[in-house]
């Protein structure tokens, strides 16, 4: 039998948000002393020639999660302004765009409630909560939102379309989704025309893979030690799979270029 994380990236879509449930409560439980606030694939540069991003000592271990988060949201002013995380996960990006970006109010929104707990739990930044809530089906006003982020979260949801059709809804006039997953090739065709329907403009689009593989290769070996030392011995093959370490399947669909990565922003339209 195949090992259970092993086909998560071309898993049907309960599937996937099964595992990626399973996954969070699970790390909820192990990671006591508060080592792992991302679980996205990272992103390096790729030129050299950058200047490296600044962070503070405490976010350090995780530049390349964080780094993601950044790429994602780079050149826009947030502040004053009211933004919406859909699937935040364990927060480490949420706190991040709080702290570093200034907006007036940030919330998490979760489908997991062990995860929305361990958040609200472990986070204390001047205007950011978080709350559970379904990506599908959003529990806030229309006209309530600057901007939508979203990052690495999409490929689990049971309904792309009513998704994106509760962001045009819950944003602001000429507000933005700000948007970074994976898809294939064909996924990323039927991506375009699922934005286009929900009446969602794309401003700027990028295909980040190389950034994201990068990433994983630099990332490694924090990966494997934080596996071995947060997980039983018999979930290591389960959990390098689910993290991308090299030599894994989803490494393999990354570096063979079956799976990208895209980033897009995008603004509502009328």
């Amino acid at each position: 039998m195949r090992n259970l994380f092993e086909s998560y990236a071309e898993s049907p879509k309960f599937i996937r948000k099964t595992l990626w449930k399973i996954w969070h409560n699970f790390l909820v439980s192990r990671d006591k002393e508060f080592e792992i606030k991302c679980m996205n694939y990272g992103y390096a540069d790729t030129d050299i020639t950058l200047k490296p991003l600044e962070l503070e000592e405490e976010d350090e271990p995780e530049r390349y999660c964080l780094r993601l988060y950044h790429q994602n949201v780079v050149g826009n002013d947030f502040e004053g302004k009211d933004l919406l995380e859909v699937g935040c996960g364990r927060g480490g990006g949420a706190s991040y765009i709080s702290r570093y970006f200034h907006p007036k109010s940030y919330i998490g929104l979760d489908l997991s409630k062990k995860a929305v707990k361990f958040c609200n739990d472990n986070y204390e930044v001047p205007g950011l909560t978080f709350i559970r809530g379904k990506a599908e089906d959003l529990p806030f006003e229309d006209n309530s939102f600057d901007d939508v982020i979203n990052v690495e979260s999409s490929r689990g949801y049971s309904d792309m379309d009513s998704f994106l059709s509760e962001v045009h809804r819950v944003l602001k006039p000429n507000g933005h989704l700000l948007f970074s997953d994976m898809r294939t090739k064909e996924g990323n065709v039927i991506l375009k025309e699922r934005f286009k329907n929900a009446k969602l403009k794309i401003i700027t689009k990028k295909n980040i893979l190389p950034n994201v593989l990068k990433a994983l290769q630099l990332d490694n070996e924090r990966r494997k030690n934080l596996i071995i030392k947060k997980t039983p011995k018999f979930v290591h093959k389960s959990a390098n799979e689910f993290s991308g370490l090299i030599g894994t399947e989803r490494y393999r669909l990354f570096e063979d270029g079956i799976m990208n990565y895209y980033h897009y922003t995008l603004q509502k339209m009328d």
